[in-house]
């Protein structure tokens, strides 16, 4: 039964040692943009309101995980008030974070715009 992954790990250890090292070619260093060339320099700023986003998305799907397991407990007793005190915090952050204006999604000015692109 450790035979196999053994077999694995060597097996990757001789590849990485013949493969050419820091062989790079002008594709490599290019940005890749959905399979087109790119459009502009891969060194424009990047927007904090996309991470914001991922941000919140992340923390939303970590939070679905953690309560997928609840029917399967049946009487949730003290484990519910945990769950209960966890979805409050979480909420109350999304509350202060919206009625603090985070998650506005500001407007662009055709002169900031034209500042980015």
């Amino acid at each position: 039964m450790f035979i196999i992954p053994l077999v694995f790990v060597l097996l990757g250890e001789y590849v990485s040692w013949k493969v050419p090292y820091g062989v790079v070619d002008t594709a490599q260093k290019s940005p890749y943009e959905c399979g087109f060339a790119p459009f502009q320099s891969g060194r424009h700023p990047f927007s904090l309101y996309f991470f914001l986003v991922a941000l919140i998305f992340i923390i939303f799907d970590a939070e679905l995980v953690f309560l997928l397991p609840l029917p399967l407990l049946g009487d949730l007793g003290l484990s519910g008030l945990g769950v209960f005190m966890f979805l409050w915090v979480l909420l109350m952050g999304l509350y202060h974070e919206w009625r603090e204006g985070s998650l506005d999604w500001p407007v662009v000015s055709k002169k900031n715009a034209e500042l980015f692109s």
